[in-house]
């Protein structure tokens, strides 16, 4: 049996981490994105631009048997997030109608912003999806855009992706970030290499047969309050000064649960926080 081949259709950082993963078993890797002096080594380019409805001219003509759009918006309003993930999917799904190309699953990376829970709620894949802002409502319609492609698919709402070169709450807890402890700020979140591990968690699975669900939630085991999360990274870097006023009020507060992942057999690398910003701050 050959091997399996996967097109990874905005291969950028969660992307790279993905394909890296995939190599080592032994997949057939394709990587889209407009640079593709960029992606890993071993994965086969295909220069071409999401936004784009021209097909990229190096388009693969084999079979693809999985695509994982990984998109990420250019413009962050709701005009660029409509690009990246509506017209974007539309375009990928456009080129393989275009090479006669059926993948067996089609795997749709969104974000936990459709939810709209504010109140410390846990939140699970069965919860409304009642998104507060544009970027949420826009991903619930790329959502049931991929879902109703004619291709099996799952979504993986993914949330507050963090590791090497995304670092802003390290870099906000050394300027003085400081946050309202009361009511707590509940926030989510998943090391990259552990969203990508969920997204090859998945894609080998269904490989081996496996029934996947329409929706998985990729974050880690433990939402914490931001202000403890904040108050940990303090004491581990060795800040001794924040400011007297929160940065950061009461914007949006629940706690996402990973149990529908963790029932299928995933386990996070970096169960926590702690496990996650400790692997950030040293390096690794």
């Amino acid at each position: 049996m050959s091997a399996p081949s996967v097109l990874i259709a905005g291969c950028g950082d969660v992307g790279s981490r993905l394909a890296r993963q995939l190599l080592k078993v032994d997949w057939t890797v394709y990587g889209l994105r407009r640079s593709v002096s960029r992606l890993p080594g071993g994965v086969i380019g295909v220069a071409g631009n999401l936004f784009d409805a021209a097909c990229p001219e190096d388009w693969p003509t084999c079979a693809i048997d999985y695509l994982v759009y990984s998109a990420a918006a250019t413009d962050h309003d709701e005009a660029g997030y409509r690009i990246a993930y509506i017209e974007g999917l539309r375009n990928v799904l456009g080129w393989l109608e275009l090479h006669g190309q059926k993948p067996k699953r089609l795997l749709f990376v969104s974000s936990s912003s459709v939810y709209g829970q504010q109140n410390g709620e846990w939140v699970d894949e069965t919860s409304p999806t009642e998104a507060a802002g544009y970027s949420g409502r826009v991903m619930l319609e790329a959502e049931q855009l991929a879902l109703h492609s004619g291709i099996p698919a799952s979504i993986v709402r993914l949330t507050g992706i963090y590791g090497p070169g995304r670092e802003w709450l390290l870099t906000q807890v050394r300027r003085g970030y400081r946050v309202v402890t009361d009511p707590p700020l509940y926030a989510n979140r998943i090391h990259a290499d552990d969203a990508a591990g969920l997204l090859a968690y998945l894609l080998k699975a269904d490989e081996q047969g496996v029934a996947l669900d329409d929706y998985y939630i990729g974050v880690d085991d433990a939402p914490a309050p931001l202000a403890e999360v904040v108050d940990w990274l303090r004491k581990y870097m060795g800040v001794t000064e924040w400011s007297d006023e929160a940065s950061v009020r009461r914007t949006g507060s629940k706690q996402c649960s990973n149990a529908r992942a963790r029932a299928l057999g995933w386990v996070p690398q970096y169960l926590s926080y702690r496990e996650g910003y400790a692997a950030v701050i040293q390096g690794h």
